[in-house]
C-alpha cells in the first residue's frame, strides 16, 4: 500500500484580496493561538468583503475561536479597524 503526496497549494497573489485577509489575521495569533481558528476567521471575513455577509463581530462571535488574553468585542473592533486598510 502506498500514501499519495499532499495535493499542491496554489499561493494567491500578493496584491489580492485573500493574501492581505489572511495576512491581517495571522497578526492576531497571540490572540488567537490555533492556526484552523485563524483560518475559518479569515475564509468568513473574505466572505464578509466578497458579498457584505455578517459584521465581523458576528464573524468573531459565531466562528466560536479560542481566544487569550482578549475579549470577543475587543477583538472584534480591531479587526474591524484594520480590515478599512484593505
Amino acid at each position: 500500500m502506498t500514501t499519495l503526496p499532499p495535493p499542491e497549494v496554489k499561493k494567491f497573489s500578493e496584491n489580492s484580496d485573500e493574501s492581505k485577509v489572511y495576512s491581517l489575521i495571522e497578526t492576531f495569533k497571540e490572540y488567537i493561538p490555533v492556526q484552523n481558528d485563524r483560518y475559518r476567521l479569515s475564509f468568513n471575513l473574505l466572505r464578509n468583503l466578497n458579498n457584505g455577509g455578517d459584521t465581523p463581530l458576528i464573524i468573531v462571535k459565531s466562528s466560536k475561536l479560542t481566544l487569550e488574553r482578549i475579549g470577543v468585542v475587543e477583538l472584534a473592533k480591531k479587526i474591524e479597524d484594520s480590515l478599512k486598510n484593505i
